[in-house]
């Protein structure tokens, strides 16, 4: 129980983050997940809520990465395993601690997307674009790599380029 209402109160913290810096006038700012050992950078500006995981709908003859659909918040949300979306695990594997990110509103999509862990906000200033090579064949979702001052490297995630995405649109197999 207590273990309860110390992750609702990181979630109302780290929301309070979230706004605060949306309404910061400062450069953008990220949020850091980990998906299947990947660290991952959603800007604060395209990611919204965040939430713990709940029931959902299962969705036939579609894609093993969509997980289902749930209700979040009286809205009708598809939920995507990302780690099975970019190929890093076989989809249903996320763990306890994992948590749903929905899309900012703005773009259009009610999508929630499942990650493993929520790893804290990131400013510009933490990071550093990373010098290494990157793989010729990149998916437009996939921005910079960036390094923080521990060594660790992130991917960003572009989430409006990836709701724009022919392959994560298309949910029927």
């Amino acid at each position: 129980m207590a273990n309860k209402e110390a992750l609702r109160e990181l979630q109302h913290r780290l929301a309070e983050r979230m706004q605060a810096a949306r309404e910061q006038a400062t450069a953008a700012s990220w949020l850091a997940v980990e998906v299947a050992g990947v660290g991952l950078l959603f800007s604060l500006g395209q990611a919204a809520e965040i939430f713990t995981p709940v029931p959902l709908k299962q969705v036939a003859y579609s894609e093993p990465w969509l997980a289902g659909v749930a209700n979040l918040r009286g809205g009708l949300f598809t939920i995507v395993d990302l780690a099975a979306f970019l190929g890093l695990r076989p989809a249903g594997q996320a763990g306890s601690g994992s948590r749903l990110v929905t899309l900012n509103p703005d773009l259009h999509m009610n999508c929630a997307l499942q990650v493993d862990r929520l790893l804290g906000l990131r400013g510009n200033e933490q990071l550093q674009p990373d010098g290494g090579e990157l793989p010729a064949q990149r998916p437009r979702y996939a921005g910079a790599l960036m390094r923080d001052a521990e060594g660790r490297r992130w991917q960003v995630l572009d989430l409006e380029a990836l709701a724009r995405n022919e392959r994560f649109v298309r949910i029927v197999v």
